[in-house]
């Protein structure tokens, strides 16, 4: 998989990148320091792409994920990585509620990597990180999503 999309035009690999994380300046980036020898190489820079973006080119990103919750809808190869990640978590109106408070009071939806965690771990996660001040909190969703972000670029190339 790293040689097909080592050899993808470059619209395509971007378009590709951005399931992994919706940052087009990201996305292009990214793409533009191929050729990547291996997926590690990949990952590194993924990730160090990642670590540089400003809070609003994050933010951007952030928007694109659904609600912790909610069935992504679609048959994008985003939507269906989500459903995978949220395979745990069933909805609830608590969990509805927690997001809906957590918005209320941030701006910006809950996001954690929801791989492996269950409704109550990610349910008990959100109503404790409500805690936190603007600044800590944006610090946790950069972690949250920078893990997202980590696995999806292997996703991409397994």
């Amino acid at each position: 998989m790293l040689a097909h999309f080592n050899d993808l035009p470059p619209a395509a690999a971007q378009e590709a990148l951005l399931a992994c994380c919706a940052s087009p300046g990201w996305a292009a980036r990214v793409a533009g320091h191929r050729p990547y020898p291996t997926s590690a190489d990949l990952i590194v820079t993924g990730v160090a792409e990642f670590d540089a973006l400003s809070w609003p080119d994050l933010a951007n990103a952030l928007a694109a994920h659904p609600r912790i919750g909610e069935r992504p809808e679609g048959d994008s190869e985003e939507a269906a990585w989500s459903r995978r990640e949220q395979s745990e978590v069933q909805g609830s109106a608590e969990l509805a509620e927690a997001n809906r408070v957590y918005e209320e009071r941030f701006g910006h939806l809950f996001l954690i990597f929801a791989s492996g965690r269950s409704a109550p771990e990610i349910l008990a996660e959100a109503r404790g990180r409500l805690g936190n001040d603007e600044e800590t909190e944006r610090r946790v969703v950069r972690g949250e999503l920078r893990k997202i972000v980590e696995l999806r670029l292997e996703r991409l190339v397994v």
